[in-house]
């Protein structure tokens, strides 16, 4: 006979795999916005000016990915415990 895990058990459960997940997708955008800073600039300087545009949405959304990710992996550390 198989016992049901407290509810408390499972729940932390699936939001531990929730935030696993979480941090997964986070860590492939920064490596994505990262590989795309390293890229450089393009020769040519009509695309260089968009390259400089996008570059500043790039820096606000690695740093929001940055920030997200590192309260991910506060509460893991918490779930932890």
């Amino acid at each position: 006979m198989k016992h049901a895990e407290p509810a408390n058990v499972k729940n932390n459960t699936e939001s531990e795999q929730a935030l696993r997940q979480k941090q997964t997708e986070l860590r492939e955008r920064v490596d994505a916005i990262r590989r795309d800073f390293r890229s450089g600039l393009d020769r040519d300087f009509e695309e260089q000016a968009v390259q400089l545009q996008n570059a500043e949405v790039l820096d606000a959304l690695l740093k929001q990915a940055l920030t997200e990710l590192e309260e991910i992996e506060l509460k893991l550390r918490r779930l932890e415990k």
